[in-house]
């Protein structure tokens, strides 16, 4: 039956509720504020009247909701009003109320099994115990705690702790066990640093190390508008080491395997690198460059996608990690949100506002490439968000990765490719594909059978620097000695090229020098137009005047 007059839907300061409209304009009582609902009993569990609250969060037992507003004070402005709420969800009563005056870091942090929630409150990190909020289980005090992030997994429980730089002093992430924090060398490690204005603190699954993402807010040699990051490897045993990444700027995103053995970076000024390393920091594969600036595992960790989103065009690479072999390339455009289905097989993709606001939707995936399942939201609606529901660890077990693309009933899209703009004076001419980066290709970084441990990417570029001045003396050398025997690379090059007699005139010689230097580099585009290259328009136009130079030099040698 639908409703006497329509209704409006409102988000705003004042919360998520809706409105009755013409004539009435008041608060509709078919939409409560905040709903608990049972999903397998599918019925209403609690409802809580917070008008105002912004931010949502359970326990990871849904044992407990905590609920988060803006923070505002008294009208006597002598004390400030409790903010964030924390409500037992079976019983629907508030189990304690604390004053939280940053929306950032607002939610209190729990242990997978609940047995230990923790706060960040003034310098000092308050730890509590079986969800008892009333009194103060431990304190870790450290001066200007900035953050912190609890270990994932059962007991012993870690805790990683960040306090940021000043006056001349380093940023410091330091990583303690609990309850040990009191005892003058309690951290189990300690990793300084200079360039941090902010970090990001990634534990492993069996939190035996953290990766640790060091942000400045100004790169301050001026190479790029994010700032200067750099990553840092801590482990709970002591070792600390600093990530070397083989290619300058940004880090878009960093993610550890499930099995907390490796981990994958996506990195560099685009088109980005991505490399998945030990946890020696050592490089084990290297995918090379490619448009993309985000990385996924599979929940079994045996499957990662590597994909482009956001100011890209949403292309993804999935990768089978055992083998290194690319499985397939599908093209999710307009994505803003990606996440793998606890499954390990099932992909989901959608397009939500507020990031954009039109064609919002979703598409189930399997990791083939194919789309199973999809859903355009009407024109005149948006999508908020979509999720998968969570499950825990090992109700699915890993399956045989399959390389045949899974079969559909959606009909495939191909994207659409926009093409490039021609100036209207080379539009009816024909096209010439540039590229203004070299693309590298995958390459396995692991040392081979009988070989020594691979060069870093610093000895692979010095490696290279010697090979090309070895090259180009020796080029020298061929120019300067007319006797010497042609190079074996050289030996396609016509016989008239390669003559190495003297006319005694010095004028001639030198004209036949030259030209023997422009056949030698016409060869030398040939060869890298035969191996695929890509050649730019003026060396397209060197290698037509090679008939013309041929002739030339075949008058001047035989005026000798």
């Amino acid at each position: 039956m639908a409703p006497s007059t329509p209704l409006l839907t409102v988000r705003g300061s004042e919360g998520l509720y809706m409105v009755n409209g013409p004539p009435h304009f008041t608060e509709s009582t078919v939409f409560p504020r905040i709903n608990v609902i049972s999903v397998t009993k599918k019925g209403l569990l609690h409802s809580f009247d917070l008008p105002k609250a912004v931010c949502l969060e359970f326990s990871p037992k849904n044992t407990v909701l905590a609920t988060w507003q803006p923070y505002t004070t008294s009208k006597d402005d002598t004390a400030g009003i409790p903010n964030l709420q924390l409500y037992d969800v079976k019983t629907g009563t508030c189990l304690k109320s604390f004053i939280q005056k940053k929306m950032q870091n607002w939610c209190p942090s729990w242990s997978e099994d609940e047995t230990l929630c923790a706060r960040n409150v003034n310098n000092e990190v308050h730890f509590f115990e079986n969800n008892n909020f009333n009194t103060i289980a431990n304190k870790l005090h450290l001066k200007k705690i900035n953050d912190f992030v609890l270990s994932p997994g059962p007991q012993p429980y870690k805790v990683a702790v960040y306090v940021p730089g000043s006056k001349g002093a380093p940023s410091f992430v330091r990583l303690y066990q609990y309850p040990n924090f009191d005892e003058p060398h309690a951290a189990l490690a300690n990793k300084s640093f200079f360039k941090a204005d902010k970090v990001t603190m990634l534990w492993n699954k069996k939190a035996t190390a953290v990766l640790v993402i060091a942000s400045t807010d100004v790169d301050k040699t001026g190479a790029s508008y994010y700032g200067e990051q750099t990553l840092h490897y801590i482990a709970t045993n002591g070792e600390s080491a600093v990530v070397q990444l083989p290619k300058n700027g940004p880090i878009y995103d960093v993610v550890w395997n499930s099995s907390s053995t490796e981990f994958c970076a996506v990195y560099g000024f685009m088109p980005a690198k991505a490399t998945v390393f030990n946890l020696k920091c050592d490089p084990v594969f290297d995918f090379g460059t490619g448009p993309r600036n985000a990385a996924y595992y599979s929940p079994h960790g045996h499957i990662l996608v590597l994909a482009g989103f956001g100011n890209l065009r949403g292309q993804m690479e999935v990768w089978d990690v055992k083998k290194y072999k690319l499985i397939s390339k599908p093209v999710a455009s307009d994505s803003t949100y990606f996440a793998w289905c606890p499954d390990g097989e099932h992909i989901l993709t959608a397009t939500c506002a507020p990031r954009l606001r039109v064609n919002n939707g979703y598409k189930i995936w399997h990791y083939t490439g194919s789309v199973l399942h999809k859903y355009d939201v009407p024109s005149n609606a948006e999508l908020w968000q979509v999720s998968w529901q969570p499950f825990l660890d090992g109700i699915f077990p890993e399956k045989a990765i399959t390389y045949q693309v899974v079969p559909s009933d959606v009909p495939s899209e191909e994207p659409k490719v926009a093409t490039a703009y021609r100036p209207p004076a080379l539009r009816n001419k024909p096209v010439t594909n540039s590229k203004l980066h070299e693309e590298e290709p995958p390459q396995n970084m692991k040392p081979q059978p009988g070989n020594e441990k691979p060069l870093s990417k610093t000895a692979l570029k010095n490696q290279r620097k010697h090979e090309a001045k070895k090259a180009a003396k020796q080029e020298a050398r061929i120019d300067k000695s007319p006797d010497m025997p042609p190079a074996p690379a050289q030996q396609s090059t016509p016989r008239s090229t390669i003559s190495q007699s003297t006319s005694g005139d010095p004028e001639t010689d030198r004209k036949i020098k030259n030209l023997k230097k422009k056949l030698r580099a016409i060869e030398q585009l040939k060869e890298q137009a035969a191996a695929g290259k890509q050649l730019e328009k003026n060396q397209l136009e060197k290698i037509q005047k090679e008939k013309a130079l041929l002739q030339e030099l075949e008058d001047l040698e035989l005026g000798i």
